[in-house]
This record gives C-alpha cells, sequence and structure tokens, in this order.
C-alpha cells in the first residue's frame, strides 16, 4: 500500500469557465491555467502520481506544451490512472478538499465524485469530495483564487 498527497491552486481569472471536479460549476469568475485549470482534479492526479512516485502533473503534462492548452483535466486524470497503471497500481481510494470562498460547491459534489470515479476507473464509493471556505481567511478567503488537497491510497 502506497499513499499520495497532492495540493493545487489557481487563481481566479475573468473570461474563464470554473470547472471543479469536471463540473463546469456556474461562477462570476473561472480559473486561470494551461489546461482547463480543474484545480481539484489536479490535486488527486498529483496524489496518485506522488503515491506511484511517478513526479507530478506538471512533468506529465508540462504547461509548456501546446497539446495541453485548454485540456479536459478528466483526460489527463484518465491518462495519469493509465501510467498508474502500467507500473502495476490500482486506487483503493481518494480522499479530497476544496478549499473555496465561493462558489458554493455543496450542489454539484455528488457530480464531481461520480466523474471522478468514472475517470479513475473506481466506484464512487472510493471517491471522496469534501468543500470547505477559510472564513474568509487567506487568498481563498478574500476570493483571490481556488485551493484543493488531495490524498489517495493505491496498492
Amino acid at each position: 500500500m502506497r499513499i499520495g498527497h497532492g495540493y493545487d491552486v489557481h487563481r481566479f481569472a475573468e473570461n474563464r469557465k470554473c470547472v471543479i471536479g469536471g463540473v463546469d460549476v456556474p461562477s462570476d469568475m473561472g480559473l486561470l491555467g494551461h489546461s482547463d485549470a480543474d484545480v481539484l482534479l489536479h490535486a488527486i492526479a498529483d496524489a496518485l502520481l506522488g503515491a506511484a512516485a511517478m513526479g507530478d502533473i506538471g512533468h506529465l503534462f508540462p504547461d509548456t506544451d501546446d497539446a495541453y492548452k485548454n485540456a479536459d483535466s478528466l483526460v489527463l486524470l484518465s491518462r495519469v490512472v493509465e501510467a498508474i497503471s502500467e507500473k502495476g497500481f490500482r486506487i483503493i481510494n481518494i480522499d479530497s478538499t476544496v478549499i473555496a470562498q465561493a462558489p458554493k460547491l455543496a450542489p454539484y459534489i455528488t457530480k464531481m465524485r461520480e466523474n471522478i470515479a468514472k475517470a479513475c476507473g473506481c466506484g464512487v464509493d472510493c471517491v471522496s469530495v469534501k468543500a470547505t471556505t477559510e472564513e474568509k481567511l487567506g487568498f481563498t478567503g478574500a476570493m483571490q483564487g481556488i485551493a484543493a488537497h488531495a490524498v489517495c491510497l493505491i496498492e
């Protein structure tokens, strides 16, 4: 068994979608990034890659490569799962937390879990997604961006 931890952060930007967990969440501001800037899926990908000692998402999908410009992070996550599977690993569970003052994510968490489970080839009961605020503290509380943490167990 191996444990992995992932962390990602993206700043808010105008004229961008706010994609979290593969869900286009209605918001006045989107997230800035080379791909679709899905902060949650990036944290999960990093957790999985870290557990398998395979680097991070930026190593696998560099932001200097135009092939990943505006890429769908669900596709990238599926590729991460393929890569760790090729090394003989399988996912036991994923636990994640999105830290955002806004938008409110509770209505979208079920769909996020379903998207992640599908991309990872595991049951929804193996995927946890939680959302919290920082009570208006820090950069997330000041509405400058969104952060996410993820922990996974693979074998």
